[in-house]
This record gives structure tokens, sequence and C-alpha cells, in this order.
């Protein structure tokens, strides 16, 4: 039986270009939270959305809503480059362009190429319906991925025009379980500290160190709740099964006001 699998669409988008390493029917959908919608109620077995860029740093989004919104877990992560073209209509040369259309971030990403070249941007809702909508007009270009272009029979006139070259973005596979263990895991938690013990994220920290697991992402978001309040999102090393990795989540859950546990899956 073929999974169906839910991607932050439309095609042609850099989260397309991640769900198409996946085995399955890839259906686009226009949010992120329609994604984890679509994995919870049942019609997508899978879903795949941005959850951190190298440069952009975390999409906010994708875990504000794992940590308020939905209860998924991550079974796969994925991390891909991220390679901006300039795409064109057949035959155009750079003379003929005059503005150039893509999402916010891919513009930002983008900067020293569209000034040297003295382009006129436009954001567009993303880097997809960028391409679509230069169509047919040679003084128009778009920024984005190789199989936008491929979609909408585009031709790639400057390749990899980003200003850094290590922009990669990391993507994650959301299901309702997370995947078995497989001796090379890690495991992602959210948790909240009690606000009036002063020392709490140090002495969370202190378990971890305890039990020598590596910690590989530990950043904060607001948790909506007034200001000075955050949720803190963790990556480290082991599996949620592994006995060291359920001894410091039962000592974590007596040490956090609130603990998630978002999954474990293998290591990209």
């Amino acid at each position: 039986m073929c999974n169906n699998i839910s991607f932050l669409g439309p095609k042609g988008t850099f989260t397309h270009e991640a769900a198409y390493i996946l085995e399955g029917n890839l259906i686009p959908y226009c949010t992120i939270p329609a994604v984890m919608e679509s994995v919870s109620n049942g019609e997508c077995q899978f879903g795949v959305v941005p959850i951190e860029n190298s440069i952009e740093g975390p999409v906010g989004l994708t875990l504000d809503s794992l940590a308020h919104k939905f209860d998924l877990k991550i079974f796969k992560e994925m991390v891909i480059p991220i390679n901006q073209n300039l795409i064109v209509n057949p035959k155009t040369v750079m003379n003929d362009i005059t503005d150039v259309y893509s999402h916010s971030q891919a513009i930002a990403q983008c900067q020293e190429f569209i000034r040297d070249n003295e382009i006129q941007s436009h954001y567009a809702v993303s880097t997809a319906s960028a391409a679509k909508s230069i169509l047919g007009d040679k003084t128009k270009a778009a920024i984005g991925n190789s199989k936008a272009a491929e979609i909408y029979g585009l031709e790639i006139l400057k390749p990899n025009i980003q200003d850094l070259d290590n922009n990669e973005t990391r993507f994650v596979v959301l299901s309702k379980n997370d995947h078995e263990p497989t001796g090379r895991d890690k495991t992602s938690i959210i948790f909240s500290i009690y606000e009036d013990k002063p020392g709490m994220l140090y002495k969370i920290l202190g378990v971890f160190e305890k039990e020598s697991i590596n910690l590989t992402k530990i950043e904060s978001r607001p948790s909506k709740k007034g200001l000075g309040k955050y949720l803190f999102f963790v990556d480290f090393y082991g599996h949620r099964k592994d006995k060291t990795v359920q001894n410091i989540l039962n000592e974590l859950d007596g040490l956090t006001y609130f603990l998630k546990v978002l999954g474990s899956y293998p290591e990209f």
C-alpha cells in the first residue's frame, strides 16, 4: 500500500524536493499547520515540513505548532542543500531581465546577485509560485530550485546564485509514531521550567552531562504566555527507548513544568 505524504507546497518548493526523496503519493498543502493536520486526522501517513535553516535559523511556525497544537512525532529528518538558481523562460539572456520574483527568504539569500545585476526584486508566496508567475515573459525571472524549473518548462540561466554556499535546510517527516531504534538515533524534546526556581536550566543541562549524552541543539521560543516565559527545544543523541535516555526523561519530568517528547528518529 502506497503511503500518502503531505508536504508544504506547492509543487516545486524545496520542501517538495525533500519530500520527493520519500516513497509515496505526494500531496501538497498550503501551510505548515495544514500539513500537520493532514497527518493528525489520518488523511496522510507522513508529513514533511522545514524545521530549521543554517542561515535563517529555526522555522518558528513548525516549532510552535508541534509545541502547542499537534501531538505528532518526528519519524525522520532530512538535510538538503539550498541551491538557489535564476530561473527564466527559454532563450532568455541576462540583458532581458528587469525583475526577479521569489519567496522572501530566497530573495534575502541572493542579495549580492540581485544588486550586482541591478534587478528589481519582488516577493512571492513561494519559490514555486514565483516560477509559475513568470511564464511567457522574458523580462521576468524567478529564484528557486531545479524542480520548479522542470515542472514549469523553464530554464536555469544562472545556477547557485545564493550569497553563501553553506546554505542547508533541515526537514522533518512527521507521523503519529516515531521511529524504532536503529542504534544511531536522536531524540527531540520541548520543556519549560519553573519560573521561581533559580538555576533550573543549569540543573537540567547537568542531567545530560551526568549521563554523558551530547546535545546537538538547544534553543528557546516564547511560550506565548507572557514576556520572559520560554519553551526550550533540545535535540540530543539516543533513542527514548534506550535505558539511559529513559533515565534522563524521568529525571527531567521532575525538574520541568512542562515536558513533551517530539520523537526519536535516525540521525541524518
